[in-house]
């Protein structure tokens, strides 16, 4: 079963109609559209709600949505992450950020049982990350609560916005330390590691390199990327900070996008082309994550 592009738009399309920052109502409205979407693919939402400060020990209420299906859930088996932010900036409707990742998960979810098997041997959560845009908190709580259950997860992976491309050569932009390692067209997909996730960077280059004519970038950091901030402002950095293997998928945000956090990142600025073949290489890979661990 393949990702449907139509569907990706129509999630966009509703998750975008208003603003939805930190604590407000139509963050609240949101989550009982992933909430709706998520249960009639079949999976099983629990609301985790945390308090949380942010670097200007400012006091926030969040609520992380963790999901579960039945068939995905082996017992005794590893357990495999994979979120994506839901909240966005006060000033932004946020199609790209986060809600082109958003989509993509709701798709995942949609087609991820149909490919369930026995024989799996990793189980799965799906996970929409509440105040990552007030310092990553949603996935800070995520990451302590996996390690405080003792949870046995050997990996995420962080959806951060996968919608925006452009083919003109000179729309993409690089850190100073990466000029010349990497292409200068904003046409790829960017498959970001540390250290500790070498295997876990091999399973999904592998699987994103299975869809036709989506060309795959690789960057592995050093340590959990401190030398390179822009490699952290993700989900996954906390998960990097707890010792998990982790990624973030990204379409390189403020590095090509101009719509960054501004009140143009609009629905219409997306290319569905791209966004459907990068959330198809996600499902490849994370359907060859759970049939053989990694």
């Amino acid at each position: 079963m393949d990702i449907d592009t139509r569907r990706l738009k129509q999630h966009c399309d509703e998750l975008c109609k208003v603003i939805r920052p930190a604590e407000s109502e139509a963050l609240e409205t949101a989550r009982l559209y992933v909430i709706g979407e998520l249960e009639s693919a079949g999976w099983q939402v629990v609301r985790h709600p945390f308090q949380a400060q942010d670097s200007l020990l400012t006091q926030w209420s969040g609520q992380n949505l963790i999901a579960r299906h039945p068939d995905l859930t082996i017992p005794d088996k590893p357990l495999f992450c994979v979120g994506a932010h839901l909240d966005t900036r006060p000033e932004s409707p946020g199609a790209d950020d986060n809600t082109s990742a958003v989509a993509a998960l709701l798709e995942m979810a949609r087609l991820l049982p149909g490919a369930s098997s026995s024989e799996n041997q990793w189980s799965i959560e799906l996970v929409a990350f509440d105040l990552e845009e007030n310092g990553m908190l949603g996935g800070a709580e995520h990451a302590q609560f996996r390690s405080q259950q003792q949870t046995d997860l050997w990996g995420m992976v962080s959806l951060e916005m996968l919608g925006y491309c452009d083919h003109t050569p000179g729309s993409q932009t690089l850190p100073h330390e990466l000029v010349g390692l990497y292409p200068d067209t904003g046409d790829f997909i960017a498959v970001v590691g540390n250290q500790n996730s070498t295997s876990l960077i091999a399973a999904f280059q592998n699987g994103m390199q299975t869809v036709p004519e989506l060309p795959v970038e690789v960057l592995q950091v050093p340590q959990n990327g401190e030398m390179l901030q822009a490699t952290r402002l993700s989900d996954h950095s906390p998960f990097w900070d707890a010792g998990y293997p982790a990624l973030m998928i990204t379409d390189t945000s403020f590095l090509r996008n101009p719509h960054y956090h501004q009140p143009t990142d609009t629905v219409d600025t997306l290319d569905f082309e791209f966004l459907g073949k990068v959330s198809q290489g996600c499902l490849e890979s994370t359907k060859w994550i759970l049939a053989n661990g990694y």
